[in-house]
């Protein structure tokens, strides 16, 4: 099952104005199914392949002579002295068009393409799917599906039993990018680690906290923190501020990029173990913020998104930044909207009405109505109204 991704376009589109591409994002997001579908005339080059890895590093300027017309390189990072050569060789030629380049570790890659192809390159994420990128191939599916199997595209295309899946995941991609990154030597103890951040998801980040209950130092803790942001793994939601003349809350929140990660680090087995699970309604909430900053990040757009709190424990869940203004969310996980579900949302509004422009609350039932300014919608439709905004 190929499923065309939103970032194809926006690919295609880039690579006619600029001589490279950049492509990074999570190991097994569809990188190199995505740069073989927009560019299927370009020789495709893996440098996890020894051969071409070493041909790279130790010939690059045949290497590029051979590849003189451009081609797709693939985990790009693993021949980094190529990136100076790359620059030659796309100011020599002054081609727009040339190279896709992809690799999963973020920040070798963003900083061997800002080092030597600054001005060169067009920098794209491509995440796990989307809830509009799976719309028009699988059948309807309960929300707890989601939340349980998570949106790596080989959970789908090989139909993949999610925990296995993600336990696979975990061994053989996560830990040992992680240790490569890091030299991590206490692989017990960053399983533990992660297995607490997974327990902490949609809550205020307390780095002293964590590295307490973990049994790490406060610096270990951040610089874990830290590898798992680059390698797309987590992201941490900022408070909003703006022109706000509050107390508010500093600190942010820790979200997984993919709920069917953070639910199997929950050990969370089955689907059938979510509806009674203390944390199902973070699960929502963070598969919801999640969608809509991947389906941002898709369009090629930066993150736009925050939640606010104030010291008296007031809250928005999302905060949607639109210029000066602001799209402010509420999610709930419930299948039955209460007059609480719109609270926030009506205090918000009043007490700041300069600065929102429009209000959601995302609920996981079936009624879609409009009630006293506040639009009711579905996790699954929330990204592509936000999108269009």
């Amino acid at each position: 099952m190929l499923i065309t991704r939103t970032l194809q376009k926006f690919a295609i589109q880039n690579l006619k104005q600029y001589p490279v591409i950049t492509i990074t994002g999570p190991r097994q997001s569809g990188k190199t199914t995505l740069a073989r579908m927009a560019f299927p005339e370009k020789t495709y080059v893996n440098l996890e392949d020894m051969e071409s890895r070493s041909f790279a590093i130790d010939d690059p300027k045949g290497f590029l002579k051979k590849h003189h017309s451009g081609a797709i390189i693939d985990e790009f990072q693993n021949a980094p002295e190529l990136a100076s050569y790359i620059q030659v060789h796309v100011d020599e030629s002054r081609r727009k068009g040339l190279f896709c380049l992809t690799g999963s570790r973020q920040f070798e890659v963003m900083n061997l393409a800002s080092q030597s192809l600054a001005g060169r390159t067009a920098m794209l994420r491509l995440l796990p799917f989307t809830f509009s990128e799976l719309s028009h191939s699988t059948k309807k599916r309960h929300s707890d599906e989601f939340l349980f199997s998570g949106f790596y595209p080989r959970i789908y295309s090989d139909r993949l039993d999610p925990a296995r899946a993600m336990e696979d995941y975990i061994t053989t991609y996560l830990e040992r990018d992680l240790r490569t990154l890091s030299a991590i030597q206490d692989l017990h103890l960053f399983q533990k680690f992660m297995k607490l951040l997974a327990g902490r998801i949609g809550q205020i980040l307390n780095v002293s906290s964590l590295a307490s209950d973990c049994g790490a130092s406060h610096t270990i803790i951040t610089r874990w923190i830290s590898l798992l942001e680059t390698s797309y793994i987590i992201f941490l939601l900022q408070p909003y501020h703006g022109n706000i003349s509050k107390r508010l809350i500093k600190s942010p929140k820790v979200f997984f990029f993919d709920t069917g990660l953070a639910a199997h680090l929950l050990g969370i087995e089955k689907r059938e173990h979510l509806e009674p699970h203390p944390l199902r309604g973070n699960l929502f909430e963070n598969m919801v913020i999640a969608d809509i900053l991947k389906e941002r990040f898709h369009h090629g757009l930066r993150n736009n998104c925050y939640f606010y709190r104030d010291s008296k424990g007031n809250e928005i869940d999302l905060c949607y930044e639109t210029g000066h203004r602001l799209i402010i969310v509420e999610i709930k996980s419930g299948a039955t909207i209460t007059s609480e579900y719109m609270k926030g949302l009506n205090r918000f509004s009043g007490e700041f009405p300069h600065l929102v422009n429009n209000a959601f609350l995302v609920y996981n039932g079936d009624t879609r109505d409009t009630r006293s300014g506040i639009t009711i919608c579905g996790p699954d439709e929330i990204a592509r109204r936000l999108i269009n905004e």
